[in-house]
Parts: C-alpha cells; sequence; structure tokens
C-alpha cells in the first residue's frame, strides 16, 4: 500500500530546499512593505531613504533567485518521484501477472501509470507550497498587531471569511478530482480495447458504433470538469469579493488610525500591503486544487501497488528429465469450474498433445503447467519440485511458453526472439529450430529490424513466439502455438518438437489430429476433467474423440 505521505517524502533533498526558498520567498514578502513604509516615512520626512530602498531592492533580487531556485526544485522532485512511482506501479503491474490486473482495463492501468502518476508526484511539493503559503498571512496578522492592534482585529475578521472560502473548495474539489481521473481511466481503457481489435472493428464496420462506445463517458468528463471549473470559479469569486472588503476594513481603520496620530503615514502603506497579502489566502485555490489531484492521483497509484505479485519460492530444480505431475488440480474462477480434479503423470522428455472441445478447459491446464496461474486446490510438480517453490527465476529458466497470438515484446526481431540479448548465436539457434530463421532474414535489417515495422503474418510472428520459448530448458508449453502455420511449416515445427535433441518435456494444446498423432500420449479434456490419457491412435477409435477435429 502507498500513502500521501510516503509519495511527499519521495522528495527527498528537494523538499528542504523547496520549504527553504518558500520561506525565504515569505520572508521578503513579509518585510518588504515594512522596509518601503519605512522609505514612504523618510520621504516625508526629508531624510535619507537611499538606505531603505537598497534593502528593498536587495530583498526583491532574492526574492527573484528563491523563485528561480523553487521552479527547478520543484520540477526535479516532481520528475524523481514520477519516476520512482511509475517504476513500482510497473513493478506491481507486470509481477501481478495476469490474475493480478484482470480487474483493470488496459487502458485505465496505462493512464494510472502515465498521468495519475504525475498528479501524484506533485504531492511533496503542493503540500510544502501550501503550508509555506500559510506564512505571509499569520506573519502580516502579526505585524499589524505590532503597528496597531485594532488594524489586526479588522484583518483577522476578514481574513476568517477567506478561510471558510478555501476550506469549502478544498473539501469539494477533491471528490471531483477522483471522479474525472477515474473517467478518464475508463475511456483509455475502452479506446485500448478497441486498438487491440480495430482491424475487426474496421472489416465488421462498426467504427461510428465503437466510437460512440469510447466516447459514452465523454459526457461525465465533462461534467466532472464543468463542476471543477465552477468550483474554482465560484471560490475564486468569493475571494476576490473578500480580499477587497480585508483591505477596505483595514484601511479604514488605519485612516481613523492615522487621523489621530496613532499611525505614521509609512507605517499605513505597510498596514495596506499585509492586508493584500492576508486577503491572498484566495490564491491558495491553485495549490489546493494541486494538492487535491495529487491526492487523487495517489489513490488510483495505491489501487495498482495493492496489486498482490505472484509469490515465488526460492527453491532450485534438481536435475531432471521434466517430469510433471498435477495432483488434484482444480480450477475454479467466478464460480465456474474450468478444471475438475485433474491427476496426470507425464513422462520426462514425452511429447503431450491437450486436445479437447472448445471450454474444456486446454488452455486453462496449459496455463497451470506453466505456473502463469495457480490452482484453486492441488499442485503442479515439475521433477518432484512444486511449481510454487521454485524460484522465479529457476522457473522461468526451465518453463517456456508460446501461444496462438504471442504478444512480442523489445525494440527489434532479435529483442523479440531473446529480451535479454544474452547469445546471438542462442538468437539464431532459436529462430533456426522454429524456421523464424527463414523469414528473419529476409527482413531490411535482418534480426535488428525495428519490431514496430517489420511485415509479419500470423503464422510467422507465432514462430517468433515459439523461438522465444525454446530456450526453455526443462519444459515447453505451446498454447495453440502453431494454428495459424501453413501446413508444411506446422509439419516441420512438429517434427522439431517431437524430434527435440534437448529431450524436454512438450505440452502442446493443438486442434489438428497429425500433432496429435506424432505426440507420445494425448490428454483428453472434456468440460475441465480429463477422460483419458492415451496415444493418439489408442483414442482414434472414439466417435466423440475424431469429432473434436471435425
Amino acid at each position: 500500500m502507498i500513502t500521501f505521505g510516503e509519495v511527499a517524502k519521495r522528495g527527498r533533498g528537494w523538499l528542504p530546499l523547496i520549504g527553504v526558498n518558500a520561506l525565504i520567498g515569505s520572508g521578503v514578502t513579509l518585510a518588504l512593505p515594512t522596509i518601503l513604509g519605512r522609505s514612504v516615512d523618510a520621504i516625508v520626512a526629508g531624510n535619507d531613504y537611499t538606505r531603505w530602498l537598497i534593502t528593498a531592492a536587495a530583498l526583491i533580487a532574492l526574492g527573484v533567485a528563491a523563485s528561480i531556485v523553487d521552479a527547478f526544485a520543484g520540477a526535479a522532485c516532481v520528475a524523481e518521484t514520477t519516476a520512482w512511482l511509475r517504476h513500482r506501479l510497473v513493478h506491481h503491474v507486470v509481477r501481478g501477472g495476469a490474475n493480478g490486473t484482470k480487474d483493470f482495463e488496459t487502458g485505465d492501468l496505462v493512464t494510472r501509470v502515465s498521468a495519475n502518476a504525475t498528479d501524484a508526484a506533485q504531492a511533496g511539493p503542493a503540500a510544502v507550497t501550501a503550508v509555506a503559503a500559510i506564512a505571509p498571512p499569520v506573519g502580516s496578522l502579526v505585524l499589524l498587531a505590532v503597528i496597531d492592534l485594532w488594524l489586526a482585529v479588522a484583518f483577522f475578521a476578514g481574513v476568517l471569511l477567506v478561510v471558510l472560502v478555501l476550506w469549502t473548495f478544498a473539501r469539494r474539489t477533491a471528490d471531483v478530482s477522483l471522479a474525472y481521473q477515474e473517467t478518464q481511466g475508463r475511456i483509455a481503457g475502452l479506446l485500448s480495447e478497441s486498438l487491440s481489435g480495430i482491424r475487426t472493428i474496421t472489416s465488421a464496420g462498426t467504427t461510428e458504433r465503437e466510437e460512440r462506445r469510447i466516447l459514452a463517458f465523454l459526457p461525465d468528463l465533462h461534467r466532472h470538469g464543468v463542476v471543477t471549473w465552477r468550483i474554482l470559479a465560484r471560490s475564486g469569486a468569493q475571494a476576490a469579493v473578500v480580499g477587497p472588503l480585508v483591505l477596505v476594513a483595514v484601511l479604514a481603520v488605519g485612516g481613523l488610525q492615522l487621523v489621530h496620530g496613532h499611525l505614521t503615514a509609512g507605517e499605513l502603506f505597510a498596514a495596506s500591503q499585509y492586508a493584500v497579502l492576508g486577503a491572498g489566502l484566495g490564491n491558495l485555490t491553485g495549490v489546493l486544487g494541486e494538492l487535491a489531484r495529487a491526492k487523487a492521483g495517489v489513490q488510483r497509484s495505491a489501487e495498482v501497488i495493492a496489486i498482490d505479485p505472484v509469490p515465488h519460492g526460492t527453491l532450485q530444480l534438481p536435475i531432471g528429465p521434466g517430469h510433471l505431475t498435477f495432483d488434484g488440480v482444480s480450477v475454479v474462477a467466478d464460480g465456474n469450474v474450468l478444471l475438475d480434479n485433474v491427476n496426470l503423470d507425464l513422462p520426462g522428455g514425452a511429447t503431450v498433445a491437450v486436445v479437447g472441445p472448445s471450454g474444456a478447459g486446454k488452455s486453462v491446464l496449459a496455463a497451470v503447467a506453466a505456473r502463469l496461474r495457480d490452482p484453486s486446490i492441488g499442485q503442479v510438480s515439475l521433477d518432484g519440485v512444486p511449481l510454487q517453490a521454485v524460484s522465479r527465476r529457476a522457473l522461468r529458466s526451465a518453463v517456456g511458453c508460446a501461444f496462438e497470438r504471442p504478444q512480442l515484446v523489445g525494440r527489434t526481431v532479435g529483442e523479440a526472439i531473446d529480451p535479454d540479448a544474452v547469445s546471438p548465436v542462442r538468437t539464431l539457434a532459436a529462430a533456426r529450430a522454429t524456421h523464424a530463421h527463414d523469414f528473419v532474414s529476409r527482413l531490411p535489417e535482418g534480426y535488428l529490424t525495428s519490431l514496430r515495422k517489420a511485415p509479419m503474418s500470423g503464422g510467422e510472428r507465432q514462430r517468433l513466439g515459439l523461438a522465444r520459448a525454446w530456450s526453455a530448458n526443462r519444459l515447453l508449453v505451446l498454447d495453440d502455438a502453431t494454428s495459424s502455420l501453413d501446413t508444411a511449416t506446422e509439419h516441420q515445427i512438429s517434427r522439431t518438437l517431437t524430434e527435440d535433441r534437448h529431450h524436454r518435456t512438450r505440452l502442446i494444446v493443438t486442434h489438428r489430429p497429425a500433432t496429435a498423432a506424432r505426440a507420445d500420449l494425448v490428454i483428453w479434456l472434456d468440460h475441465g476433467r480429463v477422460r483419458a490419457v492415451a496415444p493418439h491412435e489408442d483414442l482414434w477409435h472414439h466417435t466423440s474423440y475424431r469429432e473434436i477435429f471435425g
């Protein structure tokens, strides 16, 4: 969990610097009226006023320098805090896995990591600025009391009205800021969902309907924005009315005191300036608005950081052939039983096909075998060690996964195969084994071709996905990972898998009878249950088994 205070404290050395410069600015602001008032009295009395004007000029120069340093320190503080917060958010998103992030839309997560993190990073500077902004009005009250007690009384009565305006503004704007950010996240989530299926939307001719669906929340966003501006405008207007009233009250009392000889002209000038400073509490609406946005950003970031990372053990896998066992494994999600009491004992080094009708639980079985999700009941073991007890690094070195629609990551095609870029030799070997080298070598820059610009078919993307998984040393889990390949290429890759010289265990989800026929064993799933485990030729005698393949 993360709190507003924790985010604010990440400013480290910048916050004291921001605070010191804010105090210097407040000190200059409070000192100038007195110095200028002394100048006025010196001019009226015909005395030498040069030193007062020089002092005023020095104070102004000091204030300008403090403002410049404050601007730099504030920007640096926000930048560093944003980087730290984004690192934590990305860490929890990635380590949370599919199960941890299932309650978030992709676009909403992107909004939280990008825009909301920047809002949250304003917490420290905004809090320091808000505290420092109180110094001039409080100092003005004290200095007015020093000049004349009645001036302080008139000033204090007016400032109470300004405080009331600010309290109302702060209370209302916090809720509106959170609602605005949440609506932004919803729109981003819908947009991300549409972009992932843009070809289907275009081909179906539903672009206008999709546009209306994405922008359905736009009126809500507009409403929250209008409410925010109304609150700001109302508070600004109230402060604009109260401010002059404070000034008039102080000037009226000061004028009477001047007439009765209790004040000098310079003191009345200084009192008028302090009245303006006190009325300037209304300028805090901008700072309070930043605080409200920061608070909302922290709250939305905290929801992401609350994602529990997938826990991993510390054990290493012993030397073994990749013996995979399922012991009473059941998977339940949203009240639906996806796998029901699955017990399997798969020999190491075997090619095992997983078949079954749609919804039989094939992908769930593959995900559990690769520990992309955990069973609700039971456990999966690799060479006698429960997967949950294996360290993350050891598990990902031992188990490789490829999918029907692989998400390729990296700057280049080569990085998509080997994200760590450990060895060009290993990259080339994996590409050759999965026949990805055939088309990669024809790309303009080969393995250095930009992944984003590389023209690829669905089958070519699948080959890259296979190549990425190829470095696993114990178990390959392929979830319909050859479905988009042409028959000849699929046959070649199937031969590579079945004749794997590394003798790894291969768990292959497939809809093709030829792939099942080349496997050593076939797991026949039906409604989450294992109906049979046997060679393909033994199962082919069952009519319902043949119907799986159409």
